[in-house]
C-alpha cells in the first residue's frame, strides 16, 4: 500500500493528454550526449546503485527512450516496472529498445502514457526513479507532483534522483537558461526555471542518503530515503 500519511491530499489528475518531448524524441539522446558527454549517464548509473535488492516493483517516471529501463533490468533481472512517460514517441522508442536489448523481460514492464497524475491512489512501489524529469515541471506544479509520487513510495523505499542542480550565477545559470529556452521553443515546455528539490523533498519527510555531483557540479545523483532510514540501514 502507498504511504499516504506523509503526504497532503492528492491533486486531481490532469485530463489534457500530455505529449512531452515528442518533437525531440528522435534526437534527444544524441543531443544530450553532445552537450553533456557521458555525465548524464554517469549520474544515472550512480543513482541506480540505490536500487533495492531482490525483485522490486519500480516506477520509472519520464524515462525517455528507455536507456534507464534496460539499465534497471540488467541490474535487477526479475524486477517489475511501471514505465510512465508523457511522450508517446518516447514510449514507442522505449518499447523497441526493451524488445531489442532485454526481450526476456518484456512481460515485466507496463508502459503507460502520462505523468505522475496517471498513477492510481492504490499503487505502491519499492523504488521510484526520476531522472532529468522533475526539472520539466513548472514551479507552481512541483509540490503537488512530488506529493503524488511520495504517496506511491512504500515505507522504507528509496527515491532515486538524477537531475540538474540550481544555480544563481555563472556558467551553470547560463546553461540552465539556455536549456529552458530551447525546450520551450521545441516542446512547449511550461517550466521556466529549475525547482530546488532538496527542500521540497525534505518537506515530504525525505533526505539524501547518498549524493554525488557531475559535470563540474551542474548535475547531481542522489538516493533519497525517509528521514532516519539511512541510520537504520534502510538506504
Amino acid at each position: 500500500m502507498p504511504n499516504l500519511s506523509a503526504s497532503p491530499p492528492l491533486p486531481p489528475a490532469n485530463t489534457e493528454p500530455p505529449t512531452g518531448f515528442d518533437r525531440v524524441a528522435w534526437c534527444y539522446d544524441a543531443l544530450a550526449g553532445l552537450v553533456f558527454g557521458p555525465a548524464q549517464k554517469a549520474a544515472q548509473r550512480a543513482a541506480l546503485d540505490g536500487l533495492p535488492q531482490g525483485t522490486p516493483h519500480v516506477l520509472i517516471l519520464g524515462g525517455g527512450t528507455g536507456w534507464v529501463l534496460t539499465e534497471v533490468l540488467q541490474r535487477r533481472p526479475r524486477a517489475t516496472v511501471l514505465y510512465l512517460e508523457a511522450s508517446p514517441n518516447m514510449l514507442v522508442r522505449a518499447r523497441e529498445r526493451l524488445s531489442q536489448d532485454c526481450p526476456q523481460a518484456v512481460a515485466q514492464v507496463e508502459f503507460r502514457h502520462g505523468t505522475q497524475a496517471a498513477l492510481s491512489p492504490t499503487e505502491g512501489f519499492d523504488c521510484i526513479i526520476t531522472f532529468f524529469v522533475l526539472d520539466c515541471i513548472a514551479l507552481p506544479e512541483i509540490e503537488p507532483a512530488l506529493a503524488r509520487l511520495r504517496a506511491a513510495l512504500r515505507p522504507g523505499a528509496p527515491w532515486l534522483l538524477a537531475d540538474f542542480r540550481p544555480a544563481r550565477r555563472g556558467w551553470r545559470r547560463a546553461l540552465l537558461q539556455a536549456m529552458y529556452a530551447f525546450f520551450q521553443l521545441t516542446t512547449g515546455l511550461r517550466a521556466r526555471e529549475l525547482p530546488d528539490l532538496h527542500p521540497a523533498l525534505a518537506r515530504l519527510g525525505l533526505e539524501p542518503a547518498h549524493s554525488s555531483v557531475f559535470y563540474s557540479g551542474a548535475i547531481e545523483a542522489a538516493v533519497f530515503t525517509e528521514v532516519g532510514a539511512s541510520a537504520t540501514g534502510l538506504a
